[in-house]
């Protein structure tokens, strides 16, 4: 009987892989991988096993999410080991609840496998933790990214007022939206804030600014990023690490 596994491939340092997707990976007989899982983590497969690109990239993607989702199903026919690698972890912004419940529907044993997310690993990698005692007691995730054929937005601003730290993923597109939606909300334009392109990764970049200045600072870097907003961003001067360390 076949398994597929949705498997989380965390932010991008080899070393967040955890101990069982690891295990499954070198089990698996064909990996769905996407573009934000490290290439090197297909390089632990073992001979014979298949790829399967189905990578999504801002404006392009390789199949839309119902045709991934009938791939999975596809080869869980076919195979005994279906590794579905996604970047991150699969249940956070990664559409793993859409493919889930589509294995489901066809009768397909599935398995849910936690990646490392980027929403706090890329931070920490940053030097920038996203709680603190005395400073955030509490930490919002959101989408940077919505559907331009959405009629209305589902993010709901007016709610962030009193947020003590907010994370943006697969925002760098729409940051100037970010910035300055969070200031007509109330947020100070001197609030801190900062952008970790490629975090976790030996090409990780951090620029850190305020809401009024982050987009002009910010201009270039490359993608895939993520923006943190809150004071939060200022304990970098102190807890800086990776980027000293390489």
């Amino acid at each position: 009987m076949s398994r597929v596994y949705l498997t989380g491939a965390g932010p991008g340092d080899i070393e967040l892989l955890t101990m069982k997707a690891h295990r499954v990976i070198t089990e698996a007989d064909v990996i769905i991988y996407d573009r934000l899982a490290n290439p090197e983590i297909l390089d632990m497969a073992k001979d014979g096993c298949e790829f399967v690109y189905v990578g999504k990239e801002d404006g392009r993607h390789t199949l839309p999410q119902d045709e991934i989702n009938d791939v999975i199903y596809q080869n869980a026919l076919k195979h005994k080991v279906v590794v579905r690698l996604k970047g991150g972890d699969p249940f956070v912004f990664g559409r793993g609840g859409e493919e889930g419940a589509y294995l489901h529907q066809h009768g397909v044993n599935y398995e849910i496998i936690p990646g490392i997310t980027s929403a706090i690993s890329v931070p920490a990698y940053a030097g920038i933790p996203v709680t603190h005692r005395g400073v955030a007691v509490s930490f919002r995730v959101v989408t940077g990214h919505e559907s331009p054929n959405k009629k209305e937005s589902q993010i709901p601003w007016e709610n962030f007022k009193t947020d003590d730290t907010i994370i943006f993923l697969m925002g760098l597109h729409n940051l100037p939206k970010i910035s300055t939606k969070l200031m007509e909300i109330g947020k100070p334009s001197d609030y801190p804030c900062a952008v970790i392109s490629r975090g976790t990764t030996k090409e990780q970049k951090v620029v850190v600014g305020t809401l009024a200045d982050i987009v002009q600072k910010a201009e270039g870097i490359p993608t895939p990023a993520l923006i943190v907003v809150g004071k939060v961003v200022s304990l970098r001067d102190q807890l800086q690490w990776f980027e000293n360390k390489l």
